[in-house]
């Protein structure tokens, strides 16, 4: 199999050489992007397919087609950093993902992984059967379940109603209603459809031997298909909470939102993932718990919800948020994620901030009636070393209303990243001084 790598907004030539991509190949692997959910309405939101090459847009994971498979690297870099080699750049994205997903990784599961050798796609499986199989050496999940039986001997309750009208004619068989522990439920269901989704999809050898493994494991259980999967049945409690993170995993894998496969034989998949969205999911998450002492202040994710124009008594172009931050009963900070590469000010006064996003942070001030807003964007190796913090005054000189643009080193230890969204928090709330 062909194995390519781009990363986004760059491009890949069509050729044989190694840093290209034979035509025929781009022309399934393209046709697989648009059938992705993040393709948009000209079919090109995931590769751009020009007559000399394929150009990745704001969009990364994995592409793949018959014979070949394109991932897509996000561009994360540290601060000091020239330059990231693509072995470093799957690892970084898996491990934001298990941030926005809340899923651990552990540094004995990361060197577990081989983050060098695969594509994300298969990181991801590997990941899922190493916690799976940890998961079932456990024991597998089971709940009591409502089952009718005509049976010789009476056990649980008997079905009057059915005993007296079906069985009138059988006085020897008793009509039985009662609870069975069972291994076949709703959870259980669902991971047997993820172990077989992926079986079709791995092409590492480990992650083949540990599916067919994991198969044999939920050989009774019923195999649904993905599209009717039961989740609302799920319930996790005290006694299953360690299966928490294989559901998120899980799901994953079978939402349609990450993922599409052709019916039948498989002939091309696609397991994506949108940055500006993993991007504010992954900053809600560490935000969170950087405030989670602070009695004083809530986090809320994509909240507000206000209208920015009224007709009449009918509200229009309704708002929402990325982050808001609330101290009492008052919003105190508004933060606008931006997954945009920020321009060091010795090129561009401006930094790179686009008007647009002038314009909407000070319409979310205006309708929250919030004296911060932040664009936060992540930090990368052209800018100096220390974290970005520029407020600015909105309209006038020594406004009470500030906005600031930001960075964050997603590169770096959450804990320290944690740090820093709770520094730029309580420097907004403080009023520092611009720098």
């Amino acid at each position: 199999m062909i194995r390519r790598t781009v990363r986004e907004w760059e491009r890949i030539g069509y050729g044989a050489d190694e840093t290209e991509i034979p035509e025929p190949y781009a022309d399934q692997i393209a046709a697989a992007a648009r059938a992705s959910t993040f393709s948009g309405p000209g079919g090109e939101g995931v590769l751009e397919h020009g007559r000399k090459g394929l150009r990745a847009r704001g969009v990364v994971g994995v592409v793949a087609a018959r014979d070949c498979q394109l991932e897509i690297l996000p561009k994360i870099e540290g601060a000091g950093e020239a330059g990231v080699d693509d072995a470093t750049l799957p690892n970084r994205l898996i491990h934001m993902l298990a941030v926005a997903r809340d899923i651990r990784i552990d540094p004995g599961s990361a060197a577990q992984l081989a983050w060098q050798h695969d594509t994300i796609l298969e990181l991801l499986i590997r990941l899922f059967c190493n916690k799976l199989a940890d998961a079932l050496r456990q024991g597998m999940p089971q709940q009591y379940t409502d089952r009718e039986d005509d049976l010789p001997a009476l056990r649980g309750r008997l079905d009057i109603t059915r005993q007296f009208s079906v069985l009138a004619a059988s006085p020897q068989m008793l009509a039985c209603r009662f609870d069975e522990r069972s291994p076949d439920t709703a959870l259980n269901q669902v991971m047997k459809a993820a172990t077989s989704k992926l079986s079709r999809l791995a092409r590492a050898p480990d992650n083949q031997r540990a599916l067919r493994e994991l198969g044999f494991a939920y050989a009774d259980i019923s195999e649904v298909p993905p599209g009717v999967l039961r989740w609302d049945r799920i319930v996790l409690d005290r006694t299953n909470t360690r299966w928490c993170e294989l559901l998120s995993l899980a799901r994953l894998f079978l939402e349609d939102r990450h993922q599409q496969t052709s019916s039948g034989s498989i002939d091309g998949y696609a397991l994506l993932f949108e940055m500006n969205v993993l991007f504010e999911d992954y900053v809600a998450r560490l935000l969170a718990r950087a405030l989670a002492a602070d009695a004083g202040l809530r986090v809320s994710a994509q909240g507000g919800h206000r209208d920015c124009l009224f007709e009449g008594e009918t509200g229009r172009f309704r708002t929402r948020p990325d982050l808001i931050i609330r101290e009492g009963g008052k919003v105190a900070v508004i933060i606008d994620t931006k997954w945009k590469r920020l321009a060091a000010r010795t090129h561009d006064p401006k930094r790179g901030v686009s008007q647009g996003d002038v314009y909407q942070s000070m319409a979310y001030g205006r309708l929250y009636d919030c004296p911060n807003v932040v664009l936060l964007y992540p930090h990368h190796g052209g800018l100096p070393p220390a974290p970005v913090f520029a407020r600015y005054s909105i309209a006038e000189s020594g406004a009470p209303e500030s906005l600031i643009v930001a960075t964050l080193d997603v590169a770096g230890l959450r804990r320290k990243c944690q740090a820093t969204l709770r520094d730029l928090v309580m420097d907004c709330l403080n009023d520092v001084v611009a720098l």
